[in-house]
């Protein structure tokens, strides 16, 4: 029985004549409608005709997480006096309740993409609904992409609707109206209820968040505003925190309140979700939630809210190569939908945990995944849709440039996509998996070595990452997860049991097809996923996933999977297993350890690390890492460092003195150089160079070092060095590129600088300055970039750097003179090395500043009228008249100037100190000399 007295009451109502004829119209429409208003409830049921207006029609709606999915579908099956599963139903991550007489079907963005690369028609459906899209999770962005292009080349007839509180409704209407003008944008008012704002932040400064490290202190300071509000306020109490672990730290503050305390996260088992959403049986009730209880769902009873100001994204570390979630600053329109969450039912509060002045310094909006998150599960979704650049998807904010290369970097190496980008056949059974391509790639490739029992339990564990207290070692925690009673551990089960089914061999395809490195695809027809054809898994900020299945839209734009033959799949093959089995031994007797490990370097292969000592490890890609301090505990095996072995328990972790590593979850902590390890398995060398093969290499190599050329022939695995030996005979080409680069690094002090030599480049550069050409310019930019036409014959002798040290710079320098012109015949002339004064002294002249300097005690000069000249008489040099001890005593650049007017004043002051010397009263008429007036006088 349709409960008529709830659906009157949702101010929806009166916009659904406007979105209807948006759609009955143009076809799309963007509905603005605040929290409570009933977008995601009575909208859905009205266009499907189930409330009896309007024609039926099959309707999907979005959402972007496991519990607004299963919470709006139970909502709309209330609504109707049904349970979800009739004619309302829902499909999430490894459920689905939905049968034939379902007319309204809420699915997970990741769900949606699943479907859309099954059956790009999406047959049967005719109006989709995005809710929530003010989120901008990728999954999302990516869903719309691909509708408007089914709309666009398929079905123009299909309906899309993009749903949201508070979004930039204008860029959508522009998106979804595509080439025909903007879409219509209905508007729907809210009844919405005051809520009261109280500025609660703490009394003495918190560390800011990094990472996923939030400070203790601003914890306590949350839980102490949860107890205030308990003591000032009416009503339950729905706090905001960034994750998983926040929460139960809260939770443990929390402890001895008069109140039930409950905990809603993606990672919540559903019936505890669902308890939280049917509301309190009579006491009062603190909800401790993430950001999924910001919008999509009602928590009955609520009148508080405590809001964090924090929320966990996904960020990717392009520097180091590391993906994670990071916590940051919820934005203002986060803080809003936060608040309203308090008012949706009556008058209330919220308590915000940071000063009133930062507010307005918060980011306005989240910023879009496509922008910060690891883009290779969006990479290889555009591949399989037929767009590998993603140049034809409509897409609010175009993904970055650098990190979509990055992305299909790795695609290219494991196999997933082809040299021009497109999806191989391995690449769409990947993307069938519902994982990461990482993970996709580590279940395929690992499965034919340990099993595909143990390869999906040891991936279940990498695609969703274990609670902290399971530690950092990844054998152990799954062998925890296995003993496991929790939620985490019961998940983890389900999850192994689907990428179990998942991964196994595709209808009709044989086991050399699933077997890695085969160098053939797998087969790519509809339906061969199993459950994973059906549910998605591995997504980045939202609890949703990616992966798709078969082609793109055949017959629009001719979007189709490349499905070449020959995928490079970088894999453990045959006798090359290490400590997973190798040598030819079965996949049963393979330890967990070995395994563990194997997944974890077959899904992250620059992330394999060598022990640099002290807990301290260098990874393939070039990033430090290192390990928590404790040593092996009593459970761990220590000294496993060349070859994983088992370990008899979980009371401590061996990796600090683990040989090498497979690195699964790495952050960044604050101004520290290397990353933290946070979930690792211990491998051997052996493990490590077969699954990161494609960064194995072998060569000789000649370049410069620490200060001198280095010659070895060396063998790597990508940064990490594995063995060196000297070169005794180098290729020359090679030593000349590591000289050259030394010279480039070092400069040309490298080499040999006598006076001459230094006063050579002086005069050039003087020359070059005020002649120009043909007088060469000898900086060093200029002198590089010409050092075979001046240092060829030296460089073509130098193998080390005692050889440059031995190099005349002068001699080489010369050849750069303009000889070929006979204009080098003046060099001397024009820019003299020495002049001749008065005196009968030749004195050096000093080219090293602006102007040329000549330092000449003041009575060699007596007699000379005017200043000497170079550069053919255009630049007066610049005279520096020195005192008979050879100190300044006055500088000109006009000598006659100074004859006149300065000389007297000079005179007075020097003859007192130097009466030996002659201080005639007429200089210019006087004899010059370098000798006291005696010794002149004896001639």
């Amino acid at each position: 029985m349709i409960r008529r007295d709830a659906l009157d009451q949702l101010p929806v109502r009166t916009v659904l004549p406007a979105l209807r004829a948006a759609l009955d119209g143009p076809g799309s429409a963007v509905l603005c409608a605040p929290p409570g208003t009933g977008k995601t409830t009575l909208v859905p049921l009205e266009l499907a005709g189930l409330t009896g207006e309007g024609p039926k029609r099959r309707v999907l709606v979005a959402e972007p997480r496991r519990i607004a999915a299963r919470a709006a579908a139970r909502r709309m099956a209330w609504l109707l006096g049904e349970k979800a599963g009739d004619r309302v139903g829902f499909t999430v991550r490894g459920e689905r309740r939905a049968g034939p007489r379902t007319t309204v079907e809420v699915v997970t963005t990741g769900v949606l993409l699943q479907r859309l690369q099954r059956d790009p028609e999406l047959a049967g459906v005719d109006v989709v609904v995005l809710d929530e899209c003010h989120e901008r999770h990728l999954d999302a962005d990516t869903s719309a992409a691909f509708l408007l292009d089914v709309r666009e080349t398929l079905r123009p007839e299909l309906r899309l609707v993009a749903a949201s509180a508070t979004t930039d409704a204008e860029g959508w209407a522009r998106l979804l109206g595509g080439s025909k003008g903007p879409a219509p944008v209905v508007e729907a008012a809210g009844v919405s209820h005051p809520v009261e704002v109280v500025w609660a932040p703490p009394e003495r400064p918190v560390r800011p968040a990094h990472g996923m490290r939030v400070d203790p202190a601003l914890l306590a300071h949350v839980a102490a505003v949860v107890r205030r509000a308990l003591r000032e306020r009416t009503g339950d109490v729905l706090c905001f925190l960034p994750g998983v672990g926040e929460i139960g730290r809260v939770a443990g503050e929390l402890a001895g309140v008069d109140a039930e305390v409950l905990q809603v996260h993606g990672r919540a088992p559903a019936e505890v979700q669902d308890a939280v959403l049917a509301g309190g049986g009579g006491r009062r009730r603190v909800v401790l939630a993430t950001s999924v209880a910001e919008s999509s769902l009602t928590v009955p009873g609520v009148r508080v809210v405590v809001d964090s100001g924090l929320a966990r994204v996904p960020r990717t570390d392009h520097a180091r190569g590391l993906s994670a979630l990071t916590t940051v600053r919820a934005s203002r329109a986060a803080g809003r939908q936060r608040a309203g969450r308090a008012g949706r039912e009556a008058p209330g509060v919220v308590y915000r945990c940071w000063p009133q002045g930062e507010d307005g310094r918060l980011p306005a909006f989240p910023d879009p995944e496509i922008k910060v998150a690891d883009l290779t599960a969006f990479a290889l979704q555009a591949a399989c849709w037929g767009d590998p650049a993603a140049a034809g998807l409509a897409l609010l904010d175009a993904p970055p440039a650098g990190a979509l290369a990055a992305a299909r970097e790795v695609l290219t190496a494991i196999g997933a996509v082809d040299g021009a980008g497109r999806a191989t056949a391995r690449g769409v059974r990947m993307a069938r998996l519902g994982l990461h391509p990482r993970l996709a790639r580590a279940l395929l490739d690992g499965a034919p070595e340990v099993g595909v029992r143990r390869a999906a339990e040891v991936v279940a564990l990498l695609s969703e990452e274990p609670p902290r207290a399971y530690g950092d070692d990844l054998a152990a925690a799954w062998r925890s997860a296995r003993r496991g009673g929790d939620a985490y551990a019961a998940r983890w089960r389900q999850e192994a049991r689907r990428l179990a089914s998942a991964a196994g061999e595709p209808r009709g395809g044989s086991g050399a097809d699933a077997r890695a490195g085969s160098g053939a695809g797998t087969g790519a027809g509809p339906g061969g996923g199993g459950t994973g054809a059906e549910t998605g898994g591995g997504g980045t900020g939202a609890e949703t996933g990616g992966g798709g299945t078969a082609a793109g839209p055949a017959g629009g734009r001719g979007r189709n999977a490349a499905g070449s033959e020959g995928g490079r799949a970088a894999a453990v093959a045959g006798g090359g297993r290490s400590g997973a089995g190798g040598g030819g031994g079965t996949a049963a007797a393979v330890t967990d350890d070995a395994v563990a490990g194997l997944l974890a370097a077959l899904a992250f292969p620059e992330r394999v690390a060598r022990a640099r000592g002290g807990g301290s490890y260098l990874m393939a890609s070039g990033t430090g890492a290192e390990v928590a301090g404790a040593g092996p505990g009593p459970g761990a095996q220590a000294g496993r460092g060349h070859r994983a072995g088992p370990s008899g328990g979980d009371g401590g972790s061996g990796l600090r003195d683990a040989g090498w590593l497979a690195v699964a979850v790495a952050d960044r902590p604050v101004a520290a150089v290397s990353a933290r390890v946070r979930l690792a398995a211990v491998i051997d060398e052996e493990t490590a160079c077969a699954a990161a093969r494609a960064l194995y290499s072998s060569g000789d190599e000649v370049r410069w070092a620490d200060g001198d050329v280095v010659a070895r022939s060396v063998t790597r695995l990508g940064a990490i060095e594995l063995a060196s030996r000297p070169l005794a005979a180098p290729d020359p080409d090679l030593l000349r590129d590591a000289v050259l680069s030394g010279l480039r690094r070092e400069g040309f002090g490298l080499l040999r600088w006598p006076p001459g030599a230094a006063s050579l480049r002086q005069r050039l550069a003087f020359l070059h300055r005020e002649l120009g050409a043909p007088w060469p310019d000898v900086s060093d930019a200029a002198l590089l970039e010409r050092v075979e036409e001046w240092l060829g014959v030296e460089l073509g002798r130098a193998r080390r750097r005692a050889d440059l040290a031995r190099v005349d710079a002068g001699q080489a320098l010369a050849r750069l003179l303009p000889w070929a012109t006979g204009d080098a015949a003046h060099f001397d002339e024009l820019a003299p090395e020495r002049i001749e004064v008065p005196s009968g002294s030749r004195v050096r002249v000093d080219y090293e500043g602006e102007q040329p300097v000549l330092a000449v005690k003041l009575q060699e000069l007596f007699g000379l009228q005017e200043s000497p000249r170079v550069a053919g008489g255009r630049v007066p040099v610049l005279v520096h008249l020195l005192s008979p001890a050879g100190r300044p005593a006055a500088v000109t650049a006009d000598l006659a100037s100074f004859w006149r007017d300065g000389y007297r004043s000079v005179r007075a002051e020097l003859r007192g100190r130097y009466p030996k010397h002659p201080w005639p009263e007429d200089p210019s008429a006087a004899e010059p000399t370098r000798h006291t007036s005696a010794r002149r006088g004896r001639g």
